[in-house]
C-alpha cells in the first residue's frame, strides 16, 4: 500500500508543482494568453507525465540508491509479433469487460452518470496543427508514459510483492482514481486489469502500449475525427 500510495503522490506532486509554477509565472506577468489551447495542454502533460516519472523513480534512488532497470519496468526487449498480436485481441477483451462492469456499476450506483463528458484539454480545438498535438498528447505520450508508470514500474514492484490478483486490483484502482469521473474511472479499471494482464503474460509493456494506444486511438476517432466528416 505504500508503495501505491507513493506513485499517487508523486502523480498529484507533479501536478501541483505545475500549477504552482504557472500560478508563480503568471505572478510575475508572464501571459499565457497568446499560447494556444492546444499547444499550452500538450506541453502541460508532457510535463506532468515527465515529472512524475522523475520524482517517482527518481526520488528512490537519490535517497536510498535504489537503481531502477529496464526489466522492472517492462522494457527489457523490443516489441514482438506476439505483442502485436495480442494488443487487438486485448482491446476486444476491454471492450466486452468494460461493457459488462459500466452495467453492473449503473445498475447498483444509478446515481452516477455514466455519460458524463471527459475533458481532456483540448475542447474547442480547430485548426490541423491543433488536431495533431491532440493525436499526439493522447494517442502517443499518454499511453507509453502511464504503461511505463502503472503497468511498468508500480506492477513490477507489487508484482515481487503481493500475488498476482491483488497487484493487478491495486495498480487498476489506483489507475482509475487517478482519472476522477466515475464513468471514466470504471472504463479505465476494465482497461488496466486487460493491460495487467498482457504484462503478465509478456513480461513485458510493449502489448499494453499498443492496447492503450488502441483504444485512446479510437477514442480520438469518436471524440475529433468523426464530427468533421458527419
Amino acid at each position: 500500500m505504500l508503495l501505491v500510495l507513493w506513485v499517487f503522490v508523486g502523480y498529484m506532486l507533479a501536478q501541483a508543482l505545475l500549477i504552482a509554477i504557472l500560478w508563480t509565472a503568471t505572478q510575475l506577468g508572464v501571459s499565457f494568453g497568446q499560447v494556444g489551447q492546444a499547444v499550452l495542454s500538450t506541453v502541460l502533460s508532457a510535463a506532468v507525465y515527465l515529472l512524475s516519472l522523475l520524482i517517482v523513480l527518481g526520488v528512490p534512488w537519490l535517497v536510498k540508491r535504489r537503481r531502477i532497470g529496464k526489466e522492472d519496468l517492462g522494457l527489457s526487449r523490443l516489441p514482438t509479433w506476439k505483442d502485436i498480436g495480442l494488443a487487438p485481441a486485448g482491446f476486444v477483451v476491454y471492450l466486452v469487460g468494460s461493457v459488462v462492469l459500466l452495467a453492473i456499476i449503473s445498475t447498483l450506483i444509478p446515481a452516477i452518470d455514466m455519460d458524463q463528458v471527459q475533458q481532456n484539454g483540448f475542447e474547442n480545438i480547430g485548426h490541423r496543427y491543433e488536431y495533431v498535438l491532440a493525436f499526439a498528447t493522447l494517442v502517443v505520450i499518454a499511453p507509453i508514459a502511464e504503461e511505463v508508470l502503472f503497468r511498468g514500474y508500480l506492477y513490477g514492484k507489487l508484482r515481487s510483492k503481493v500475488p498476482v490478483w491483488a497487484a493487478i486490483l491495486l495498480v487498476s484502482g489506483l489507475f482509475a482514481a487517478i482519472h476522477g469521473q466515475w464513468n471514466v474511472a470504471v472504463d479505465v479499471f476494465a482497461l488496466s486489469i486487460v493491460l495487467c494482464i498482457l504484462r503478465e503474460l509478456t513480461g513485458s509493456i510493449w502489448s499494453g502500449i499498443l492496447l492503450h494506444m488502441l483504444k485512446n486511438g479510437v477514442a480520438f476517432y469518436f471524440l475529433f475525427v468523426s464530427p468533421m466528416i458527419v
